[in-house]
């Protein structure tokens, strides 16, 4: 049986954003899609590298020669050292579906009274330029925690 995390409030990842927090000894990167939310393990398999600190994008498809589109924007992670690519939402790679893949965790948006553990977030690293960021609830003022299972 899994065990649910707190990590932050749903409304704190913008779209298209990540999250890279510590949760019981695993780093794991959340990253908001649309309005859905996905959570994979912070290594890449080919040598170990952070991830979910790489590049998100999509990915060229196409049915014949000069019909390329791009397609699943902001679902392709692609590895900062060695560029190694996988889709958030499956963990799978884009070069080899079957043999690579990264883990994945569910992720769960509850009512803020439903959650008693939490997670670590990382920290800010310096390496990234930030900007202040404002905060504001629904109408009815509730907020919603978004959830890690391990």
């Amino acid at each position: 049986m899994s065990k649910k995390y707190q990590v932050c409030y749903a409304d704190e990842i913008p779209t298209g954003g990540r999250l890279i927090v510590d949760i019981a000894g695993r780093s794991v990167g959340i990253f908001k899609v649309n309005d859905e939310y996905f959570a994979i393990r912070n290594s890449c398999p080919h040598k170990g590298a952070p991830l979910c600190r790489g590049l998100l994008d999509g990915m060229v498809t196409g049915d014949a020669p000069g019909h390329a589109r791009f397609e699943r924007l902001g679902e392709i992670i692609r590895c900062p050292w060695h560029g190694w690519e996988f889709d958030i939402k499956t963990g799978q790679s884009v070069l080899n579906p079957h043999k690579v893949w990264v883990r994945t965790y569910p992720v769960s948006v509850d009512a803020e009274e439903s959650v008693q553990t939490n997670a670590n977030c990382a920290g800010p690293d310096p390496s990234i330029e930030t900007y202040p960021v404002t905060l504001e609830t629904t109408n009815t003022g509730e907020r919603r925690l978004l959830c890690i299972h391990l």
